[in-house]
């Protein structure tokens, strides 16, 4: 399954990975924190789709991710 960077505020159309809360090869279930975002306004977590194995990070700390963009793969 594909992470997704969900829609954000208004007018936001691009957020900064702060924090990966879980590396590639851990267990995470759903809703668990997955990775810290910030944005000009704002420092949020997005929370995993779904239970499963992080499988791979599309972007690492400090990167710039667009909304839309897949962020993760959690097999």
């Amino acid at each position: 399954m594909n992470v997704i960077l969900p829609e954000l505020a208004e007018g936001v159309s691009e957020a900064a990975v702060s924090f990966w809360h879980v590396e590639p090869g851990q267990q995470v279930n759903e809703g668990e924190d997955l990775v810290e975002m910030t944005t000009d306004k704002a420092v949020f977590n997005v929370p995993s789709p779904a239970s499963g194995t992080l499988k791979e990070i599309k972007f690492e700390e400090g990167e710039t991710i667009r909304v839309g963009d897949t962020i993760a793969v959690i097999e």
